[in-house]
Order: structure tokens, then C-alpha cells, then sequence
């Protein structure tokens, strides 16, 4: 039996055997069986689901509508996310020829790499990025040219993105996130203009992930989509502006040529959303088209209670300018390893803090403010007792030295 155990594992996929399980999941599972500890681990909303949202789910479980759906989405989910795209950031798509539904964002990042891609092509991700990008790209064949913005305040700037493309003439697509995931930061509308006008000169598309639309802070958020709409594939969704995660809603936004393409790839893998799903996106996308106010705000109190925490404690980080995540450096005399440092963090403050790493930036841990405001306080507390300590012995070790 483990002989034939081992041949059957020879004929599985040799891309997928070497793609390895995320590792922000497995830490946080891990980190879970720890007593007391204050989790800023998971970007998952604390709050619940707007009430009228609920109901609409069960009004449509209570009308016994169980049979098949649409398979890019039920007409009403499809004209309010056109509207929603409308009214919020000025954008003009065709709920019928132009939208489609997806089994979250996740889903929707896999069908456009696997309606973008054959084998070899190349898609450019700046660094550091939510892992799920690269992965996707990879399992389709691809190869990831990853573009470090550590040093631009993680940003991609047209001079880099030019120095890229030069490198890479044939790339097929660009992944850009505004908000991002794990920085927070966000692209300016006078920032996404100038690298359009670099990227209007090729011949590729631009992968924008805007899920944290609604969670900008400082300014309006600012859509790659209304300076590059022939170009643009947008996702976007309910996960994160109406505390939706276990809904499973995406949506994307593109050309009528490509959704055509991805309902294709879409089908294969989902056949169709489920009918109370989309039931709840569509209440979501129209009537709770500004449930997001009062989440926004909340997290924007918890930002400014961070951001002075981090600053009292000597912390140098991205300035989060939406999403709930700050993107703070490693201190140079804690230890370098950030899964070394998050598991004695953890152990030892009992905080739970994810890796930069994961994210493929070393030297960084990210933290996750998608929590109350009163367990930010404790996980400051204890994070600032932890500090002092770590540095007192390492005063302690160079005067030894001396």
C-alpha cells in the first residue's frame, strides 16, 4: 500500500505539489491554542453582518429559492454592483456584459489567471502582496516577476514600473492592490494617472484588487479602473465593507470581451453562486450601499489609537492609508526570523502578529487592527512591556561586551 501510495502521488500536479499551504493560516491556527492571547493575526472584520442584509439571506431561504442560479449572477446582484461601482467611485460598467460574481475575490484571482495565462507568461507583483496572487499565477504555469517597493514607501513609482517593463516586454498582466494587503497603503488618483500613462503604452493588463475600497481613511478611494478601463481587470466585493468574509461574494468588473472569458473558467469551477449568496450581496450592493460608514469610522479610531502606540514605542511602519493593517518594521535588536519573532512574541506577550515574510517582505511584521478597540489597548500594553524588556537585554548583552 505505501508503494502505491507513492506512485499515486508521482502523478499528481508537480506545480501544485510544490505549492505550499498559506502559511498566514497555519501560524494563526496555530498561535489560536494559546490562552489569552489578543489576536491581530487574521484582516477578517469584527463586526457582524448589517442586520438588513441578514434578513434578505433568509427571506430568500424562506421563499424556497433553491434551484439553480444565474451563473454570473442574478440580474438585481448585477445591476446594484454596477451601481454601487457607479456611485461610490465613478465607474461605468454594463451589469450584463461587463460583471460577474466569483466565489469571493480568491475565486475571482484564480479564474483571471487562468483566463490570462499559458504556460511561461509573466505577470509583475510588487512586493510585498497578499500570497494568493503568486500562488494563483504559478499553479497556472506563470512565472512571477515580484518588484520590490520597500524602498518607495511601497508604492510601485513609474520609474521603477518602466525599468520593469523594459526588463519584461512580454509580461502578460500587472497585479496592483489599493488598498493593500499587508501595507494598508493606497495609491493616490494623481499616482494611478501617472502610471497609467506608462502602462497605456503596452500591451498588458492591469489585475486590481480594490476589495478595501470602502476602507480608506484620509481621502476617497481612487479606482485603476476609471484611468485604465480597456486595460483593467477590478475585483471587488462585500467581504471587508460589510463584515461578509464567510459569504464568499466577489465580484469583477472588465471589458465585455473578458468577462465572456472568465465566465467561461467560472463555470467550470462553481457552476453558479448560491442563490441566498447572491440574495445578500444584492441587498448589500443597493440598500447597504453605505453600511460601510459606521465600520469605517470605528477602524479609523483604532488606526489613530496605533499609530500614537507605535509612535510612543519607537516603531517605524507603513502609514495605512485604508484596509486594517499596519506594516511595521522588526526592531534591530529583537530577532530578524519573523516567524521565530512572532512565535516568541506570542509566547511571551501573548500577542499574535503575522510575518512580513508570508508576504515576501522580510524585516516586517504585519498587524491586523480588525479587532475591538479594547483588545488593541491590552495587545499595546503587552506589546510595549515586551519591547522594554527585549532591549534592556540587549543593553545588558553589549555592556557585558564592553
Amino acid at each position: 500500500m505505501p508503494q502505491v501510495r507513492k506512485n499515486l502521488e508521482r502523478l499528481t500536479n508537480t506545480v501544485v505539489q510544490g505549492t505550499k499551504p498559506s502559511m498566514i493560516l497555519a501560524l494563526n491556527q496555530e498561535f489560536k491554542g494559546i490562552d489569552d492571547i489578543v489576536m491581530l493575526t487574521i484582516g477578517e472584520p469584527d463586526f457582524n453582518t448589517p442586520e438588513h442584509v441578514k434578513a434578505a439571506a433568509v427571506a430568500d431561504i424562506q421563499a424556497d429559492d433553491s434551484h439553480y442560479g444565474p451563473s454570473k449572477g442574478t440580474a438585481l446582484l448585477l445591476k446594484n454592483a454596477a451601481s454601487f461601482l457607479k456611485d461610490r467611485y465613478g465607474l461605468d460598467y454594463d451589469p450584463k456584459t461587463e460583471l460577474l460574481t466569483t466565489i469571493g475575490v480568491t475565486e475571482g484571482i484564480f479564474d483571471t489567471m487562468k483566463t490570462l495565462l499559458n504556460p511561461g507568461d509573466e505577470v509583475i507583483i510588487p512586493q510585498p502582496t497578499f500570497p494568493v496572487y503568486g500562488a494563483a499565477a504559478t499553479v497556472c504555469g506563470a512565472k512571477v516577476v515580484p518588484v520590490p517597493t520597500v524602498d518607495d514607501d511601497f508604492l510601485l513609482t513609474p520609474a521603477r514600473l518602466t525599468a520593469v517593463l523594459a526588463e519584461h516586454p512580454k509580461a502578460k498582466a500587472i497585479v496592483l492592490a489599493s488598498p493593500g494587503n499587508p501595507t494598508g497603503v493606497a495609491y493616490s488618483e494623481t499616482q494611478i494617472a501617472a502610471l497609467a500613462a506608462v502602462l497605456k503604452q503596452h500591451d498588458i493588463f492591469v489585475v486590481s484588487d480594490e476589495i478595501y475600497s470602502e476602507l480608506t481613511y484620509d481621502r476617497p478611494h481612487a479606482s485603476f479602473a476609471k484611468a485604465l478601463p480597456e486595460q483593467t481587470i477590478l475585483f471587488n466585493g462585500v467581504s471587508k465593507s460589510h463584515a461578509m468574509t464567510g459569504y464568499r461574494l466577489g465580484i469583477i468588473a472588465a471589458p465585455a470581451a473578458i468577462i465572456s472569458q472568465l465566465a467561461v473558467i467560472h463555470e467550470l469551477i462553481t457552476t453558479t453562486q448560491p442563490n441566498v449568496v447572491m440574495a445578500a450581496g444584492a441587498e448589500a450592493f443597493g440598500p447597504g450601499e453605505n453600511d460601510a460608514e459606521a465600520m469605517r469610522a470605528e477602524y479609523k479610531k483604532r488606526r489613530a489609537f496605533l499609530i500614537l502606540a507605535f509612535d510612543q514605542m519607537g516603531l517605524h511602519y507603513a502609514y495605512p492609508d485604508g484596509a486594517f493593517y499596519f506594516f511595521v518594521k522588526i526592531p534591530d535588536y529583537l530577532e530578524q526570523d519573523g516567524f521565530k519573532l512572532a512565535r516568541q512574541i506570542a509566547k511571551e506577550a501573548k500577542v499574535g502578529l503575522t510575518p512580513g515574510v508570508a508576504f515576501g517582505q522580510a524585516g516586517y511584521m504585519r498587524i491586523s487592527y480588525a479587532t475591538s478597540l479594547a483588545q488593541l489597548k491590552v495587545a499595546a500594553q503587552r506589546l510595549s512591556e515586551f519591547l522594554k524588556t527585549q532591549k534592556a537585554k540587549q543593553s545588558r548583552v553589549a555592556d557585558a561586551g564592553m
